[in-house]
C-alpha cells in the first residue's frame, strides 16, 4: 500500500534528574556533596533510506519517542544517556512542524535531528563552592522536544510522466525498467505512483509514474490533486498523448493548464511531448497530430514512439537523458553562484548574546518573566527545593529581572510565571 502523507507524535527523551547525595563513609569526616548530573535524553533522528518507497509504517505506529536519560547517584556517578531514537523513511521525504519545514531528506542515507533530547539535570556536587559547601539542591532534566510532525513524501526522480488517463505512460515504464505497474485498457489503471530505472547508452535515467490527469486536477478532481507533488522534483517532464486523440492539442493544452494552476515553477521545467501508441498509424496522420501540438506550441520537442513495438523508444530516452543532464548542469552552476553571491555569514554580538534577552510583562495578579535563558533555569529548577528556588531568584538578581520587576511594582510577595513554573518574588 502506498502512503505518502502521515502525521506522527515526535518526542524527544527527557533529561535525568541530578541527585542529591553526600559521602557517608567510615574515617571521612564531612565528606561533602557527591550527587551526580543526569544524563540527557536521546534524539529522534530520522534517516533517509532508498530501500524505502511509502511512508505506510507510520500509520501504525503514530508515536515515536526516545528513551530519557537516567538520573544521577551518589559518588559523582552521572546517570545514562538516554539511548537515541533512529527513524528510517524514504528518500525524499519532508518533515514540517506547524507548517514550517523542519528538513527535507532528499539523499540516501541523509541524517538530521528532529527532535532534541533534554539535558540532564546537575547534581549537588555541581553546587559546590567555597560559601556553599553542603548544597542540598539539584536540578530536574529538561523535557525533550515533543510536537506533532507531518510526514510528506515527494519521489526523487529525473523525468515524470504526465498526461491523461490510459495516455500508455504505464506500458512504457514497464518497457523501458524492470517497473511493474499495472496495466489494462481502461483509465485509472494506475492508482500509485511508480518509480523505473530506465538504461541508456552508458547512463540511466530515474523515471516516475503517477496516476493521470484530468481537468481540474489542481483543484481536486480525479487523483492528480494527491499525486502531483511526486513530480514537483523532477528534471524534466515527459508529456505523453495518445496519437489516436481527436484533438491532440486539446489535451496537450488542458494537462499544461493544470500543471500551470498547480506550480508556476514546475510549469516551466523543460518537457518533451510524446506522441503514444503510434504502430500501425500512417506517418502522414502522426505528422499531423504532430503539427496540431506544435501550433499551439511552438517550441516543443514532439516524438512518436510505440512502447509495444518498440519504435523511437531508444531515441526517446536519449533525448530524456540529454534533457536531464542539461537541467542538473544548470542547477548546479546556479547553486554555486549563490553561494558565492552570499559570501561569508556575518556574526554580531547580538547573535552572541540573545540567550541572554529577557522581558517582564504584568500577567492576573503578578508578572511573567520570558526569555530563553531564564525560562531553562526554570524549567531546571526543583521547586520542592527551597535551595533550588533561592538560585533561581539569585540568577534573576544577576540578570536584572528582579530590579526591573520592583521597578514595575512588584512586591516580596507578587507571583512569577516563568514558562510553566510559578514562584514568589522574595522568600516568604
Amino acid at each position: 500500500m502506498f502512503v505518502d502523507i502521515a502525521t506522527v507524535k515526535v518526542k524527544a527523551g527527557k533529561g535525568g534528574d541530578g541527585a542529591v547525595s553526600f559521602r557517608h563513609e567510615k574515617y571521612v569526616d564531612k565528606g561533602g556533596p557527591d550527587g551526580g548530573d543526569g544524563g540527557r535524553g536521546g534524539d529522534v533522528v530520522f534517516r533517509a533510506t532508498k530501500d524505502l518507497n511509502t511512508l505506510l509504517n507510520f500509520r501504525y505506529k503514530p508515536e515515536l519517542t526516545a528513551e530519557s536519560g537516567q538520573a544521577g547517584s551518589k559518588r559523582n556517578k552521572r546517570g545514562r544517556s538516554g539511548e537515541p531514537l533512529l527513524v528510517k523513511v524514504p528518500v525524499g521525504t519532508l518533515v514540517t512542524r506547524g507548517g514550517e519545514l523542519v528538513v527535507d531528506l532528499a539523499e540516501d542515507g541523509q541524517e538530521a535531528v528532529v527532535a532534541k533530547g533534554g539535558d540532564g539535570g546537575f547534581g549537588n556536587a555541581h553546587f559546590k563552592s567555597s560559601t556553599r559547601q553542603a548544597p542540598r539542591m539539584a536540578e530536574l532534566g529538561e523535557a525533550g522536544e515533543e510536537f506533532e510532525a507531518e510526514l510528506e513524501l515527494k519521489l526523487l526522480a529525473d523525468v515524470g510522466l504526465v498526461g491523461f488517463p490510459n495516455a500508455g505512460k504505464s506500458t512504457f515504464l514497464s518497457v523501458v525498467s524492470n517497473a511493474k505497474p499495472e496495466i489494462a485498457n481502461y483509465e485509472f489503471t494506475t492508482l500509485t505512483p511508480n518509480l523505473g530505472v530506465a538504461d541508456i547508452d552508458d547512463g540511466s535515467i530515474l523515471i516516475a509514474d503517477i496516476p493521470g490527469l484530468i481537468e481540474g486536477a489542481s483543484e481536486g478532481k480525479g487523483l492528480g490533486d494527491q499525486f502531483l507533488r511526486h513530480i514537483e522534483r523532477t528534471a524534466v517532464l515527459l508529456h505523453m498523448i495518445d496519437a489516436y486523440s481527436d484533438d491532440p492539442a486539446q489535451k496537450y493544452q488542458a494537462i499544461r493548464h493544470e500543471l500551470e494552476k498547480y506550480s508556476h515553477e514546475l510549469a516551466l521545467r523543460p518537457e518533451v511531448v510524446a506522441l503514444t501508441k503510434c504502430d500501425g498509424l500512417d506517418q502522414e496522420i502522426i505528422a499531423m497530430q504532430a503539427t496540431a501540438i506544435q501550433n499551439v506550441a511552438p517550441e516543443a520537442q514532439v516524438v512518436a514512439l510505440s512502447s509495444q513495438s518498440g519504435e523511437g523508444v531508444k531515441d526517446l530516452l536519449r533525448l530524456l537523458r540529454q534533457e536531464v543532464v542539461a537541467y542538473r548542469t544548470a542547477q548546479a552552476e546556479q547553486s554555486s553562484e549563490e553561494v558565492e553571491t552570499e559570501g561569508l555569514p556575518v556574526i554580531s554580538l547580538g547573535d552572541e548574546q540573545s540567550d541572554d534577552v529577557w522581558a517582564v510583562q504584568p500577567e492576573d495578579e503578578g508578572f511573567r518573566v520570558t526569555g530563553d535563558k531564564i525560562e531553562k533555569f526554570a524549567r531546571r529548577t526543583n521547586f520542592d527545593q527551597f535551595e533550588g528556588i533561592n538560585r533561581l531568584r539569585d540568577i534573576m538578581r544577576k540578570l536584572g529581572i528582579t530590579h526591573e520587576l520592583i521597578r514595575q511594582g512588584a512586591e516580596s510577595d507578587s507571583v512569577i510565571y516563568i514558562g510553566e513554573s510559578e514562584f514568589t518574588l522574595l522568600e516568604q
